[in-house]
């Protein structure tokens, strides 16, 4: 029986501090950590990914309030879906890729999950997960 593995690839991984978040430049940096899960892969693991996404939905309400007088914005929770979705497609076609090159037949999968928090729960009082970049307060000064 296969031993099961969870790799977790940060946010920050996929879009470095010193990048824009572009497509390829995540596609790039998602690559370069699909070796290391075909490692586990021909090591006998199977495999689980989860990912985070915290300078992706950043980036995605951004460009909501950005288009916002063109088209509707959207809630948080669904820039959280969309932007799942979207590196969760990035990481199964590298992989996908990956696979093929190395003639490894194994499947697979992208899978959108929600996750249910309490609204009472005290963490919320003191957050430390940011969502998107930071500014200066000149920076933020000039956004105004």
């Amino acid at each position: 029986m296969e031993k099961t593995v969870v790799v977790a690839i940060g946010g920050n991984a996929i879009t470095q501090n010193n990048q824009k978040g572009t497509v390829e430049e995540q596609f790039a940096n998602v690559a370069k950590v699909c070796d290391s899960i075909i490692n586990l892969l021909e090591a006998g693991y199977r495999v689980v990914l989860t990912h985070g996404n915290g300078p992706q939905v950043g980036n995605l309400l951004i460009k909501n309030e950005a288009g916002k007088l063109i088209v509707p914005e959207h809630t948080l929770d669904v820039c959280g879906a969309e932007t799942s979705g979207s590196i969760g497609y990035i990481i199964e076609q590298s992989l996908q890729n990956r696979l093929v090159e190395r003639h490894i037949d194994k499947k697979v999968a992208t899978v959108i999950t929600e996750t249910v928090v309490d609204k009472n729960d005290k963490a919320f009082l003191n957050p430390t997960k940011p969502i998107g970049p930071f500014f200066t307060e000149e920076e933020s000064r000039q956004l105004e």
